[in-house]
This record gives C-alpha cells, structure tokens and sequence, in this order.
C-alpha cells in the first residue's frame, strides 16, 4: 500500500483526521522548509553550514522535531535563498 493510500485511509478516521487537522499548519511549515531547500539545490549540511549549526539541527527542524524560533526560521530561509513572510488568517 502505497503512503497516498494509507494515508486516505488513515483519515477516514474522524479522531485521526481531526488531529490531523490541527497539526496541518505545521505540516506546511515543514514542506516550505523542505521546498526552499529543494529549489536552493542544497543540501542539510549546505543549509547548516551557511546557518552556522550542525546537520542534525537542520535535519529536526525538517522533521518538525524542534520547537523553532523567528529567528532560526528566518536563518534557514536566508540559506537557501528565500525571504520569509509571517500571514496572518482568521480562523473560521
């Protein structure tokens, strides 16, 4: 089964879809973040290198495994390139 398919699966559940639903935002942060990366054209150890941290720093704020603050996001897009926008939206 493929990951698309399990996680359909997966979400037809209404207890794992609204838990889910409330990491969303943070789901998007973490493919932004992957995506600067990916059209930088650079690596983990590139990205840290140029942030002035290690690899593994680099590779839990990917994995969503820290708590970062404006700053460390603001770094890691610099490093690849990108200028980083805070939005605003009111909840419905």
């Amino acid at each position: 089964m493929s990951i698309h398919k399990l996680k359909q699966r997966a979400l037809q559940n209404a207890d794992v879809k609204s838990e889910y639903d409330k990491l969303e935002s943070e789901f998007n942060l973490i493919d932004q973040l992957l995506t600067m990366r990916t059209k930088a054209g650079l690596t983990q150890e590139q990205v840290a290198d140029k942030m002035h941290t290690q690899k593994s720093n680099v590779s839990r704020l990917e994995k969503g495994n820290s708590n970062p603050s404006w700053s460390t996001l603001i770094k890691y897009a610099h490093a690849c390139g990108f200028e980083l926008t805070l939005k605003a939206q009111k909840i419905q």
